[in-house]
């Protein structure tokens, strides 16, 4: 596929300032000060997985209105120092797997959470562990249009809200430096990430590459692929919702996260996507921090020209890897 979104020099200095509610601020502060009600971390139940090198924990934190949310805790094993921390949220369709699957960040002397997906998990990998028993609202099969007429209804209320308790559950685990606590994900996981960023002040980094949910309505009108293309196929069906979907929509807009987000960010995308468009995270990149209130906050992007959905791969990560080692390092 070739490129297909803006040239690189008009990417560089793009700058979407999306349609944001009146109420953007309100809606997710009372809809996390629900979920605040509720104790985050519920049990951390030690599981064996043949690896020698990491300890793992089978957690189970309270989500969105109380549900239990399971995740994978992982550290390497014998150190009982806080460790700095990860938070990682999956890709779309994707549940957390099995615990083995995600390394990197332990290999890297990391405290890891992965978390998993609330009604997802069955288009790929190895499965998930988390219902979402909320789901009944008007809205297709898929994640990304549940609940989508209506923004108290749909599923990335639910599932932002469980991404911002999985750092409250974190800090609540053994072995946690309650202070460097980083969020990172690609994909829908980037998407959450940036949600993260912008919604808990306190975060000490972020790390997205092709983040779902930036740029929403320009990806709608560039792409039938992955999740966005559900959406326009429901919306094919539902004629005349298209305003009511777009309002929806405008709550979970990762531009609006990222203005008012504060921790030091990485972001990464390959400029032949088709998935997730580049100029989303490009407007995401360009607009960070630009609502927070202080100095402007430390960020990056590094772009792969001839890589789609994928992105850098192991070249992101190796980037990744070397990038908050310094952040952790200025946080000492």
């Amino acid at each position: 596929m070739p490129a297909f979104d803006l040239p690189p020099s008009e990417l560089e200095t793009y700058r979407l300032l999306p349609e944001e509610p009146a109420d953007f601020d309100e809606f997710w502060q009372n809809t996390l000060k629900d979920a605040a009600q509720y104790d985050a971390l519920v049990s951390a139940d030690p599981v064996g997985t043949g690896l020698r090198l990491t300890e793992t924990w089978d957690v189970t934190f309270r989500g969105f209105a109380g549900d239990p949310v399971r995740a994978w805790y992982s550290r390497p094993a014998g150190v009982r120092d806080p460790l700095p921390a990860v938070v990682e949220y999956a890709g779309y369709g994707r549940g957390r797997g099995l615990p083995h699957e995600r390394l990197t960040w332990v290999n890297a002397g990391y405290a890891h959470l992965l978390m998993d997906n609330r009604g997802q998990g069955d288009q790929y990998g190895n499965g998930g562990s988390t219902p979402d028993p909320h789901a009944q609202a008007p809205g297709g099969p898929g994640p990304a249009v549940r609940g989508l007429r209506a923004p108290r209804d749909c599923h990335y209320r639910r599932l932002i809200t469980d991404a911002v308790r999985a750092v409250t559950a974190l800090r609540a685990l053994p072995g946690v430096d309650a202070g460097r606590i980083a969020a990172v994900g690609n994909s829908q996981g980037g998407g959450l990430a940036l949600a993260v960023a912008g919604l808990l002040p306190d975060l000490a980094a972020v790390l997205v590459t092709a983040p779902l949910l930036c740029g929403i309505r320009r990806a709608l009108d560039l792409t039938d692929a992955g999740p966005y293309g559900e959406i326009s196929a429901y919306l094919a069906v539902h004629r005349g919702t298209e305003q009511a979907a777009y309002r929806t929509l405008s709550y979970l807009e990762g531009v609006s996260f990222a203005r008012r987000a504060q921790a030091p960010a990485h972001f990464g995308t390959g400029l032949r996507d088709t998935v997730c468009p580049p100029s989303g995270t490009y407007a995401a990149f360009n607009r960070y921090g630009e609502l927070s209130g202080g100095a402007d906050p430390r960020r990056e992007l590094h772009a792969y020209p001839f890589n789609g959905h994928e992105g850098g791969e192991a070249e992101q990560v190796r980037r990744q890897l070397h990038w908050l080692a310094g952040v952790w390092e200025e946080h000492a």
